[in-house]
């Protein structure tokens, strides 16, 4: 899942996405409505975290272009005031979710999750394919039986891999899906990263590369 967080308190903003990426997934941050508005454009987003008092460009703003323009990025809507007007009001515009602050972690988390759900359809617990069995709710995976410790990185690339159920899975797809804005497109992250996902999930080699196209397991 890749997610922005539109934030002007910093500190919040940096918190939120240290722990977003924690649990694997690929998070941009943008200060103000005006850059949320660029990163909305280059990139395809699946969940918004959006703070209703944006400097340069409001919250509601950024909502209203949102809805308007027909985009599948899913909005959760933070703000200061949590009364009852300012939930109608932020729902009104078009957001799916609403939380005040303050507010915990893993509350966040569990609407980002639920919201993500919503773009494309859920994964099962358990994907599994050839041996390899990932489990999403621990974070663990296994071959054969035989557990595997994988780095944050390697476990998306991995879950993405299997969610393809043996389609072809670009570089560029992996860029998008795993990492954040801030990785160069043209970096050998992706090659290394594989690299060492093979090398832990051990003989026989599972992850074939096809030339020119990307990566399966077929």
């Amino acid at each position: 899942m890749r997610v922005l967080i539109a934030e002007d308190e910093r500190m919040l903003a940096d918190s939120i996405a240290e722990g977003l990426r924690a649990e694997a997934l690929a998070v941009d941050i943008a200060y103000d409505g005006e850059a949320a508005l660029e990163r909305l454009a280059i990139h395809d987003y699946d969940v918004l975290i959006l703070d209703r008092d944006l400097p340069l460009v409001h919250g509601d703003d950024v909502c209203r272009q949102l809805v308007s323009g027909g985009g599948l990025v899913r909005i959760l809507m933070l703000t200061a005031a949590g009364d009852v007007r300012a939930r109608v009001a932020g729902l009104s515009l078009g957001a799916d979710d609403y939380l005040p602050k303050p507010f915990a972690f893993e509350e966040l988390l569990a609407r980002v999750h639920a919201l993500g759900r919503r773009v494309r359809p859920a994964d099962p617990p358990m994907l599994e394919r050839l041996g390899i069995r990932l489990d999403r709710a621990h974070r663990q995976v296994f071959r054969d039986g035989r557990y595997i410790p994988l780095a944050r990185k390697e476990f998306g690339v991995l879950a993405e891999l299997l969610r393809a159920q043996g389609a072809v899975v670009s570089a560029e797809t992996l860029l998008e899906k795993v990492w954040d804005e801030n990785i160069d497109p043209f970096t050998n992250t992706v090659r290394t990263t594989m690299m060492k996902l093979r090398r832990k999930l051990g003989e026989p080699p599972v992850i074939e590369t096809v030339p020119g196209v990307g990566y399966r397991i077929p």
